[in-house]
């Protein structure tokens, strides 16, 4: 099977007209984002027009790279075509998918499709693990299950491969029918049906009987058919072979047991008239499940049950999440240490690209475990992963990858195992680098990331970035986008932009971190409060627009220096400014502050004809006007808000007629974006929104919480009746009691108004009370009727245990209690 076609050939397939430079282009990737690495030469871009971002945008960008062929939906300008080919079609989309197909139908080896609502990416990893030793097995990397991830993870079958799996996710009926040709299952597994992604379907009936359109082509199907919706799908389908598993009744794997011991859950089956015992290593339910399924694939594929058993042991839980953390030296760590495979460092190769923006890229990467890839195959297509995504410098771990050391560049160093790397590696060498952690369990390569990484705190605040993209993204599907005008250099203003705040720390999250993710993400503007911020964020090599809208006693020097945009809002700060351009050969970008009804700072109505008169002649070039809406959150005040919107759009025209030209205009904060479009104008400043909290409960439930603070257990004791438990002996126990004592106190941002029963916290998902004050490093818990141990971990808030409640019961607001968590508690950055 091949995985290169000439550029000719795929413009044949989907009928596009073939413009522009055309060349004897061999095609072996397929692209649709540009921030990705890309081997330019036989890369095949696809420009996907979207409601945030258009690929046609970007294909300047992409020509100077060097890759020469797109597929586009309207000719480009000419001077383009000179440079390029292009592949002109009604629907790049609908190209992409057309062509994964047919790549698909050239394939006659068996391909297991996967969907439901829940586990499908548990199970795909699952039957990876146990098979992956004796199939080549080409799979999605990571959730890719999309309209568009499918078909790229489809697109990497080769005639190498013995075994695919894929999964897909839809969020809306006939979203399967496009996908089911791409994968083009041999096997299909349906996973337990539940609420996720319910909003595009009428009811379960609906969302299941669209899931099993996947199927229509199948030769059999595993499902769990104790759901009713599942039976009766299963009785309109009728697929050629039904290889159901159940509790309840009859089936190709019957549960007839379950027993839930210490650490894992014993199952006895029926299957063809026998019954058999595997030990799951897991206890929860969910997992339980998706471990029958995947016994049940793996029962249909006739593998013994004694060689299940055995591979049920080696099960290790999915981590799909990079986490991303402060090293030594300046570094920036990414832990990947719990896999290695060839599609997973794909994905991990990207993110570090991602998160570097010209930092050094170093990689320390283990053997791959458990191949069934040629070694000496399998270590040059590492080898060129590496390469292609312009890795600096090399650290390989293992006997496996040290033997097939030609493969590698001269400077890569290799180690027999995670102990002589972390003898012989001074931590120095990663000052202010990416590092990159990559390698499966079995070389403990987690070590080296705990003596590597900048705080071992007990407690650390987990920050998901992919649920920060996320909110951004449903911020921006609300926002209108008129053209509104041109800026001071002229430039049209084609949509509503976005300033998106890391003032306070980023929120408490982290500003650098977020100014990365929102630099990849091209958000227009950074919103700082202190001048400090902003330097922190150019000396880390942030190159977005930054306002700095706070006063301080800083010189605009200091300022110009670091690239920085400050706010004037008095005669004061307006004089300053004015007199610091004139030392320059240009004009200083600043930004006009309004007070339209807040009265913090900003120039008042009655102040506007001294401003006017100031800034006829002088030498600024005013970057924006703003103001500040005081209750755009309250519908009591919508009158007043009203009075703003409408007394900022008369000041921002005077000055516009002065000036003549029309600066961007910003007034709308989150929960202005949401409430009053009318405040949109030409950008707004996104906050609070972007970590998961909304104006309204219906709006936050559209948004994705991105926090997770939590700690562990350092002690359990018993306390007898009549003792009393921290300072002040504010508590005194009236029965024999247990309690955990945790690492976390007031020093932390757990407040002392959160002690004496005020506060909770969770572990192993039964709500502890706080007992006593809260300490200055610590706090003790009531876990009398908990089970659990010293080490377990505790959650102060995540996405069960919302932000929101625990701000509740610190008795003030989302705000103060996410930025009152303390520096020292490590951040933890995640990629979902």
């Amino acid at each position: 099977m091949q995985r290169a076609y000439p550029l000719r050939d795929l413009a044949s397939m989907v009928n596009a007209q073939l413009i522009g430079a055309v060349s004897p282009i061999s095609v072996e990737h397929l692209a649709i984002d540009s921030r990705k690495p890309l081997d330019p030469a036989n890369t095949l871009f696809f420009a996907l027009p979207g409601d945030r971002h258009d690929g046609h945008t970007y294909i300047p960008e992409l020509i100077e790279r060097g890759v020469k062929a797109f597929v586009v939906s309207h000719a480009p300008a000419p001077d383009l075509q000179e440079r390029a080919c292009f592949l002109v079609v009604p629907d790049p989309l609908g190209a992409l998918q057309r062509i994964a197909a047919l790549h698909r139908e050239g394939s006659t080896i068996p391909v297991i499709g996967i969907t439901g609502s829940n586990g499908k990416t548990i199970v795909k990893e699952w039957l990876y693990q146990m098979l992956r030793s004796e199939e080549h097995i080409v799979r999605s990397p990571g959730s890719w299950n999309s309209q568009v991830g499918v078909p790229l993870s489809v697109w990497e079958m080769d005639g190498s491969h013995t075994l695919g799996i894929f999964e897909a996710g839809i969020s809306k009926r006939g979203e399967m029918e496009l996908l089911a040709p791409i994968i083009a299952p041999t096997i299909g597994v349906l996973t337990t049906i539940g609420p996720a992604h319910g909003e595009g379907f009428a009811d379960d009936v609906d969302k299941t009987r669209e899931k099993c359109a996947l199927f229509k082509s199948a030769q059999a199907v595993v499902c769990c058919t104790d759901q009713p919706v599942v039976r009766d799908a299963m009785a309109e389908l009728h697929p050629p072979v039904l290889r159901n598993w159940s509790r309840t009744g009859e089936a190709f794997v019957q549960v007839l047991n379950e027993q839930v011991l210490t650490n894992a859950t014993e199952l006895v089956v029926l299957h063809n008239g026998s019954q058999h015992r595997f030990m799951v290593p897991f206890t929860d339910r969910a997992s339980v499940d998706n471990a029958i399924t995947c016994i049940t694939v793996l029962m249909h594929l006739q593998k013994e049950p004694s060689w299940i058993n055995d591979r049920l042991q080696s099960l290790e839980p999915v981590e799909m999440r990079l986490r991303t953390m402060e090293g030594l030296h300046g570094s920036t760590l990414i832990d990947d240490s719990y896999s290695n495979d060839l599609a997973s460092l794909g994905i991990a190769l990207e993110h570090q690209a991602r998160i570097a923006h010209g930092r050094q890229r170093i990689v320390v990467i283990g053997d791959i475990a458990e191949s069934a890839l040629e070694p000496a195959k399998l270590y040059a297509n590492v080898a060129s992963q590496l390469t292609l995504a312009g890795v600096d410098q090399l650290f390989a771990v293992g006997p496996r990858i040290s033997a097939q050391r030609a493969a590698f560049p001269v400077t890569t160093q290799f180690f027999k195992n995670t102990n002589d790397l972390l003898r012989d590696v001074d931590p120095a060498v990663f000052g202010g680098a990416v590092v990159l952690v990559k390698g499966a369990r079995s070389l403990h390569l987690e070590s080296a990331v705990q003596r590597w990484q900048h705080q071992v705190h007990g407690t650390e605040l987990e920050i998901d970035l992919e649920a920060i993209r996320t909110n951004l993204n449903f911020y921006r599907t609300l926002l209108s986008s008129p053209l509104l005008g041109r800026g001071a250099g002229g430039e049209a203003f084609p949509r509503v932009r976005i300033m998106a705040m890391v003032k306070a720390f980023g929120y408490g999250s982290g500003a650098v971190e977020l100014a990365r993710l929102f630099a990849h993400e091209r958000v227009d503007y950074l919103g700082v409060a202190y001048a400090d911020e902003g330097i922190e964020l150019r000396q880390r090599g942030i190159d977005l627009p930054i306002l700095v809208m706070n006063p301080e006693p800083v010189p605009h020097e200091t300022l110009h220096r670091s690239d920085l945009e400050a706010e004037l809002y008095d005669q004061v700060s307006l004089h300053e400014a004015i007199d610091f351009a004139r030392t320059l050969r240009k004009p200083l970008r600043v930004h006009l502050k309004l007070d339209t009804g807040m009265h913090r700072l900003g120039f008042m109505e009655s102040e506007l004809p001294a401003l006017l008169s100031e800034l006829k002649d002088a030498p600024l070039k005013i970057m924006s006007i703003f103001s500040h809406l005081a209750a755009s959150e309250d519908p009591q005040q919508d009158a007043f808000t009203k009075q703003q919107i409408a007394r900022f759009a008369s000041m921002c025209d005077a000055i516009d007629e002065v000036l003549g030209y029309r600066p961007l205009r910003h007034i709308a904060n989150s929960a202005g974006i949401s409430r009053f479009p009318e405040a949109h104008f030409d950008m707004v400043r996104l906050g609070i929104g972007l970590h998961g909290i909304g104006n309204t409960p219906a709006e936050s439930a559209q948004l994705v919480p991105t926090a997770t603070l939590r700690t562990v257990i350092a002690q359990i004791k018993g306390i007898p009746t009549g003792d009393s438990v921290g300072y002040g002996r504010q508590a005194t126990v009236k029965n024999p009691t247990r309690i955990a004592i945790l690492p976390i106190g007031y020093a932390d941002g757990f407040s002392r108004r959160l002690g004496n029963g005020q506060g909770r916290v969770w572990i192993a998902g039964k709500e502890a009370r706080t007992i006593g004050n809260i300490c200055m490093d610590m706090c003790m818990v009531d876990v009398t009727d908990i089970p659990c141990r010293s080490g377990e971990e505790v959650i102060i808030f995540n996405r069960e245990h919302g932000l929101a409640e625990y701000a509740k019961d610190l008795g003030t607001i989302p705000y103060e209690a996410l930025t009152s968590i303390a520096q020292r508690v490590k951040r933890v950055y995640v990629k979902g």
